[in-house]
């Protein structure tokens, strides 16, 4: 089927960067909107920023300025620049997809990657 694979999380000072990617893979006619997702612990999952196939971008209004996403459709990647980092930025972050497959052209179906720790924290 289809596979989200993310890496690039860590642990990082208050202040710092990271850089989140996500590579889809498997059985992919088109990958439409890819978005990137948290949870913190306690907390329910939120929509951190999403983009569509078009490049057009929306943010978290907690991330706006922050965060840049990107992606890049030859690659089927999708990115996720972390900046001016703060605590309250913790939390396991996954991947979103919205992907037609060769085997069903014709609906998107929902994919989410493992998820990948970024811990904020001096």
């Amino acid at each position: 089927q289809v596979q989200l694979v993310e890496s690039g999380g860590g642990l990082v000072q208050p202040g710092g960067s990271l850089r989140l990617s996500c590579v889809a893979s498997g059985n992919i006619f088109i990958v439409n909107t890819m978005a990137w997702y948290r949870q913190a612990p306690g907390n329910q999952r939120e929509l951190v920023a999403g983009i569509a196939s078009s490049g057009i971008a929306n943010y978290a209004d907690s991330v706006k300025d922050r965060f840049i996403i990107t992606r890049d459709n030859a690659k089927k990647t999708v990115y996720l620049q972390l900046n001016s980092l703060k605590p309250e930025d913790t939390a396991v972050y996954y991947c979103n997809a919205d992907v037609r497959t060769w085997r069903n052209r014709y609906q998107n179906d929902e994919y989410w990657g493992q998820g990948t720790q970024v811990t904020v924290s001096s």
